[in-house]
């Protein structure tokens, strides 16, 4: 007699399992994003209507720290500047080891800045250029500060620890910073709106997606060789798979998330989560997509094989950010009204 054994719930695939509903957050809060550590943590970045970056401990579901984005540029290494300045915080990215959190911030609020960015511009509009934050996650403070471009979006830092690269939406440009050298060693240009970054797990290459066309950047890092992936109109947020072989991207306009095969180099899977799809995370196993729809308010799984639809929820109104906790494999979604919504995606 044979007999059939269920896989144990450590083998199940996320693919396979449901989300459900573990919590909302609410509070003093504004989130644009959310981004989740490897190691239980996930920040919250409040831009300019809360002035605030939260963190919360993934397993608790509780709050960790508030820290506030007021710094003394001064103190921080930067000549011309007198007493304290405000940030606007967009979106954040933790180093490998877990040790920073470095964080975009819209625009600088204070003495010497009075251009601030907006979503629609250009480089020739010379709005003042912003700063890039690091946060110890030992004492929560801003340690560090990095002037970037004008209007920094998305932050992500190579997987060997060794460069934090910022998209600059409106000097439309990328900053590549050395974290030997503690400093922006090269700004490469890259075309209206840049917006979403991935890095593949070698350190070998980025993928900057130019949202206002339709390809994204591949850089080799180190010699800053590139070339243009076609991927399809207004490309927002990507991810690769954990065998960097694909690439996923929402396409904003179009409400769609597409899969890039970096071998063929085209388009072999396509799928429309609804209507303005913004961002884009990916399950640590590789077998489920997670795309939040801004003006849909929807929250879309996609099987990353097949494309198929596993699940749709209304999590709330404009949600806007996603991320996938991996240690307690939960989905966190932010809400621009004011909310984190927290789903588990597990048996």
């Amino acid at each position: 007699m044979v007999i059939a054994i269920s896989p144990s719930s450590a083998e199940m695939l996320s693919a396979d399992t449901k989300m459900k509903l573990a919590t909302t957050i609410t509070g003093d809060i504004a989130p644009k994003s959310v981004r989740a550590s490897s190691n239980g943590l996930v920040s919250a970045h409040n831009m300019m209507y809360r002035h605030s970056v939260t963190v919360y401990d993934g397993s608790a579901l509780t709050l960790t720290k508030t820290i506030p984005d007021r710094v003394d540029l001064k103190a921080l290494g930067f000549k011309g500047y007198t007493g304290t300045h405000r940030g606007a915080p967009v979106e954040g990215a933790f180093s490998p080891d877990n040790a920073y959190l470095y964080v975009t911030n819209y625009a600088m609020y204070g003495p010497g800045f009075n251009r601030e960015g907006t979503d629609i511009c250009k480089p020739a509009d010379r709005y003042d250029r912003s700063f890039l934050y690091r946060i110890s996650t030992s004492t929560w403070e801003v340690d560090a500060a990095y002037r970037v471009g004008v209007v920094p979006k998305v932050v992500d830092v190579s997987p060997d620890n060794k460069y934090v690269l910022v998209s600059n939406w409106c000097s439309y440009d990328l900053s590549v910073i050395s974290l030997a050298e503690q400093k922006v060693v090269k700004t490469i240009s890259i075309g209206a709106y840049p917006r979403g970054i991935t890095i593949s797990k070698d350190s070998k290459f980025a993928y900057v997606a130019q949202m206002g066309g339709s390809v994204v950047h591949k850089i080799t890092l180190g010699t800053w060789e590139r070339e243009t992936l076609n991927v399809g109109s207004n490309p927002r947020a990507i991810v690769l798979s954990p065998d960097d072989q694909t690439l996923y991207v929402s396409l904003n306009a179009a409400g769609r998330v597409v899969a890039f095969d970096l071998n063929e180099g085209k388009v072999v899977r396509s799928a429309k989560t609804g209507n303005a799809a913004r961002s884009l995370d990916i399950s640590k196993d590789g077998t489920a997509l997670y795309v939040v729809n801004y003006k849909s308010n929807t929250l879309v799984k996609l099987n990353a094989s097949t494309f198929e639809v596993m699940q749709r929820i209304r999590p709330c109104s404009e949600p806007i950010g996603v991320t996938y906790e991996p240690l307690n494999k939960r989905v966190w979604v932010a809400c621009y009204g004011g909310a984190i919504k927290v789903f588990n995606d597990h048996p």
